[in-house]
């Protein structure tokens, strides 16, 4: 299965902006109260202090699965199923595998370089993806939105 442009059009960087900020929002609900309870504190950590294995579990791992999860059981996070945008395999249109939402998700890493560079490069790439896309070999799509009708 390849993916049908005509049906489907690529995801472009202000809604991946706006769906990053609600899985933000989504997440600070759920992680602040479990740091507060666990760590005495919300999601900060005192550099000043060595890090905990329970700051780690919380600040980074935590996040870490639960994302790669709703990638393969929703092949979305909740911010882009707001938009009924998915993430998918480049190539085929396919769900993505297990290793490539993994990869995906590491490949956030490296589209923080370089002040984020790897995330604006949405804006510019013919397909909108970040190198976390290209990395990863994946896409995220949309049904495509019918223009309107001109028979009015």
């Amino acid at each position: 299965m390849a993916i049908d442009e005509t049906s489907c059009e690529y995801v472009g960087f202000w809604i991946r902006v706006a769906a990053s900020l609600i899985d933000s929002v989504l997440a600070s609900l759920v992680l602040v109260p479990v740091a507060s309870l666990l760590l005495g504190q919300g999601l900060t950590i005192d550099v000043d202090q060595n890090l905990s294995f329970t700051s780690v579990m919380i600040n980074l791992v935590l996040p870490a699965v639960a994302v790669v999860l709703f990638w393969i059981a929703r092949q979305a996070t909740p911010g882009k199923m707001v938009f009924g945008a998915r993430v998918v395999d480049a190539q085929t249109g396919a769900r993505m595998t297990t290793g490539q939402s993994i990869g995906r998700y590491l490949g956030y890493y490296v589209s923080i370089f370089g002040l984020g560079l790897g995330f604006v490069w949405v804006a510019f790439d013919p397909r909108k993806q970040g190198w976390h896309d290209k990395l990863a070999g994946t896409v995220v799509i949309r049904p495509r939105r019918t223009a309107p009708n001109a028979t009015a």
